[in-house]
């Protein structure tokens, strides 16, 4: 069927709304923008124009998609983070603005020390966003791009060529420190960041459908308490850092306490520091050895 634009995107917003999709009117303005390939003027300028029927009935499938709870960056294909545009697809963790807090966190310790040239270890990279960012925001780091899920090291290599980080990335496929300890002979690193999965198991299918139908699973699931991963990575951490160094570890807003016992207990740390997000919540642990 061909309609004027204002009309499909009326329907697409009216499907969205009937399916519970929050900022409906948003998301089928964006899906048609992607879609499209147009800006926002691009966007506005077909406005009162007649979608064909061919563009129409694609246009509308996409929308499908969305009111079925496939995620909005799934469907477009990117996510922003930290003012650079990061391309997601299935099977790689969609970047959350939460997590800006720990990229921040580590660009300001590493920009402190501009004279200094780090090493760091985005470890559980997922897209790559934290490490890349990190890359793209000092001038003086290298960064290491690592992951369990090979796909997620791809993706991690897709957005470093992106955005021009190349030349400072490199890229490891395995299971946390394992390949540090076993290929690296024990190599070490100057900042290490890490959003671990901190989900509880019992809270994952509470979780929005896009979420618990869409993305991995892997990158979730944190465990039973949702601390499983704190306690594969903090007690190894110190092998992995260099002297004065730093680890700054993602958290869930209620697992400060224990997150900062799991550490306290190892005692291989001089200073333990948690810090807040911008809604006041606590969202990062830093340790320095």
């Amino acid at each position: 069927m061909s309609l004027p634009v204002k009309d499909v995107i009326k329907m697409a917003q009216v499907q969205l709304e009937t399916k519970g999709i929050s900022e409906a009117k948003l998301n089928a303005e964006l899906i048609f923008m992607h879609y499209m390939g147009v800006d926002k003027t691009g966007y506005f300028k077909l406005w009162g124009t007649i979608l064909d029927d061919v563009k129409c009935d694609r246009y509308l499938d996409m929308i499908s998609e969305r009111a079925g709870g496939k995620p909005l960056q799934y469907i477009t294909g990117e996510q922003g983070f930290m003012g650079f545009s990061f391309s997601v697809g299935p099977g790689v963790l969609i970047p959350r603005q939460d997590t800006e807090t720990l990229a921040s966190e580590a660009i300001a310790i590493i920009n402190e020390n501009k004279k200094k040239k780090f090493r760091v270890l985005d470890l559980g990279c997922g897209s790559g966003a934290v490490g890349i960012s990190i890359a793209k925001l000092c001038g003086n780091v290298s960064v290491t791009l690592s992951d369990i899920d090979g796909a997620a090291v791809t993706a991690a290599r897709r957005n470093a060529a992106k955005l021009d980080a190349e030349r400072v990335a490199s890229y490891v496929v395995g299971n946390w420190f394992e390949p540090f300890e076993k290929r690296f002979h024990r190599e070490t690193f100057d900042f290490i960041v890490s959003n671990p999965p901190y989900i509880k198991s019992r809270d994952i299918p509470g979780l929005q459908i896009e979420i618990r139908e869409h993305e991995p699973l892997l990158a979730l699931d944190g465990g039973m308490d949702g601390l499983a991963y704190y306690r594969k990575i903090i007690p190894k951490a110190h092998q992995h850092l260099k002297k004065d160094g730093d680890i700054a570890l993602e958290i869930g807003s209620d697992q400060s306490d224990d997150v900062v016992i799991i550490a306290e207990e190892c005692g291989n740390f001089r200073e333990i520091k948690v810090i807040k997000d911008l809604s006041g919540n606590d969202r990062v642990v830093l340790l320095k050895t």
